[in-house]
């Protein structure tokens, strides 16, 4: 499980480089055409990897609540991430993921619950959970990435 880790912390470090540059307004700018926005995005990866790993076995989340409950699927900004929220995702952007890794070791995840995901696929166990993850964050890579265009252009 080595590699799936990597595959999903490294990205995530990309990401946080990729974003450095804009501002706290940029960080929570709407664009035109979108229903969220860039630090939205990251909470929902934190979010997102809360419940499709630690909910789905039956281990409270690591993470407050304010940086899950309005993260999760089909939820939207709620309102200006201020800096302090900003700099805590961004910690929390890393450290959910070693975590997870130092939890997988310790095997707290053995009462995986089944689910199948929006997508269609199913997910029988902590492993499967975890490769998925790398999927979902390669969406929202995508997304942040597009926002960001949009956003430095109607910024400006």
């Amino acid at each position: 499980m080595k590699q799936e880790f990597e595959v999903i912390k490294k990205p995530r470090l990309m990401l946080l480089s990729i974003i450095e540059p804009l501002t706290i307004q940029q960080l929570n700018h709407i664009p035109t055409g979108f229903n969220n926005n860039p630090i939205w995005n990251l909470a929902h990866l934190i979010s997102g990897q809360q419940g499709i790993c630690y909910t789905r076995a039956g281990v409270p989340v690591v993470v407050d609540d304010k940086y899950y409950t309005p993260y999760r699927p089909d939820t939207k900004p709620q309102g200006f991430v201020n800096a302090d929220d900003i700099a805590r995702v961004r910690e929390l952007f890393i450290s959910t993921i070693d975590k997870l890794e130092e939890d997988y070791h310790a095997g707290i995840f053995s009462n995986y619950q089944p689910m199948t995901t929006r997508y269609g696929v199913t997910l029988s166990n902590i492993e499967e959970a975890i490769r998925f993850l790398a999927f979902h964050e390669g969406l929202h890579f995508g997304y942040i990435m597009a926002l960001k265009r949009v956003v430095l252009e109607e910024t400006k």
